[in-house]
């Protein structure tokens, strides 16, 4: 996930957002994301997500290229609240622990997490093996930060730069 250089994923409502990345960047994600085993998400990002589903008329070919590869892999999604998910998508509902520990030792390839809150819930259990930091150089000043819950003890393992203005730092729990 992006961040701003103050921690936040997400500004606060109707103030400063991070803006959506250059083209570099986006085929940065394009290839991220084609080497992916499948991706979990938490609900609020999986219907951002679910933005790719459909093309738009003003897409380029980058984006067509991002959708293709999203749409291609298998995604989760944690929620309570929803009643059903999107194509290729399964909903989990109960056991968020067993439910990973099973992915992470039948999915090929790495899992992508995304969101906060999820994010905090599978740190606390344990189950993240490395965080892909990408901060961007902008300030929100607030909004919903990255650690949604207690910050865990990281070990930096690589930093470098990516596409037009992000850094992505690659650290491991401590």
């Amino acid at each position: 996930m992006m961040q701003s250089l103050d921690g936040y994923v997400d500004g606060v409502a109707g103030g400063p957002e991070l803006p959506p990345p250059g083209p570099a960047l986006h085929r940065h994600f394009n290839d991220h994301v084609r080497g992916l085993g499948g991706c979990l998400y938490g609900r609020r990002i999986y219907e951002m997500m679910r933005y790719w589903d459909e093309a738009q008329p003003d897409w380029g070919e980058i984006e067509h290229d991002f959708a293709a590869a999203w749409r291609a892999h298998p995604k989760w999604v944690v929620s309570h609240s929803l009643k059903s998910v999107g194509p290729n998508a399964t909903l989990v509902g109960e056991d968020l622990e067993g439910f990973v520990r099973g992915l992470k030792a039948e999915v090929q390839g790495d899992i992508d997490v995304a969101g906060p809150d999820l994010a905090g819930q599978l740190t606390a259990l344990g189950l993240i093996d490395e965080y892909r930091l990408y901060f961007r150089p902008f300030v929100l000043g607030g909004g919903k930060p990255y650690f949604a819950g207690a910050r865990p003890p990281l070990r930096l393992v690589a930093s470098d730069a990516v596409g037009e203005d992000a850094v992505r730092l690659t650290c491991v729990p401590a």
